[in-house]
């Protein structure tokens, strides 16, 4: 099942909100004053000007809410490592499970024998969670027995700062192909709703030119656009 990502909510005028908290450290005027001055050319400019620079606390004022469907608890576990973000994620405790699926991933689908023993082995996860239900075992320790690769689904919000974090190591080649892959999907949306302040995102062969890994992995991106498609 390939990952599902909704934007549900973002701060809208982000860019310009984003430019006025900047500047009203150094000017005598309020934040709306200093936004009816701020033309889309001159906003752009001043987001370069302040990531160039490493003035990175007025991005934090604008946040972004994603819906996620379709991604394993392997993938989720790795998330909420980044622990600047609000999740909602859907409990095991509360939802039966009966019925769900196993993320699989590409390398076990590619490989028959591979793929028959992972299917072997995850129904007969499954079929002893319905048993130890049957048995009258709680949700909440019938769960033990469930794939770490079960489905799950979310919402999470960051505020740009965090995505720029997030972006600059989950888009790294080097990343767990499944939340690289809920990153690119992320950023996709977040540039629509946002162009001025995802105009420049990624690891930092994308964003700086420059691989900054200790252990590289020898094929930098060309462009934020070739990272996307890929």
């Amino acid at each position: 099942m390939s990952i599902k990502v909704e934007l549900i909510a973002s701060t809208p005028d982000a860019a310009r909100i984003v430019a006025a908290a900047a500047k009203i450290c150094y000017s005598p005027s309020g934040a709306a004053d200093i936004m009816d001055g701020l033309t889309r050319e001159k906003t752009a400019s001043f987001l370069k000007m302040l990531r160039d620079s490493g003035h990175l606390s007025p991005f934090e004022h604008i946040s972004f809410t994603f819906a996620v469907e379709g991604i394993s608890r392997v993938a989720t576990h790795q998330l909420v490592r980044h622990r600047l973000a609000s999740y909602s994620q859907q409990s095991q405790r509360y939802v039966g499970m009966s019925g769900q699926t196993c993320i699989v991933p590409d390398s076990v689908l590619k490989d028959e024998n591979a793929h028959a023993l992972f299917i072997k082995q995850t129904e007969s996860a499954w079929n002893c969670y319905k048993e130890l239900i049957d048995l009258g075992i709680s949700r909440e320790d019938a769960r033990f027995i469930l794939p770490h690769g079960t489905e799950t689904r979310l919402v999470m919000t960051m505020n740009a700062r965090e995505l720029h974090h997030f972006f600059s190591l989950r888009l790294c080649r080097r990343a767990q192909w499944e939340i690289r892959e809920l990153a690119r999907k992320m950023l996709i949306l977040a540039r629509d709703a946002a162009p001025e302040i995802f105009d420049v995102a990624g690891p930092s062969c994308v964003a700086e030119g420059v691989c900054k890994e200790a252990h590289p992995c020898g094929q930098p991106y060309e462009s934020l656009e070739k990272m996307l498609s890929e």
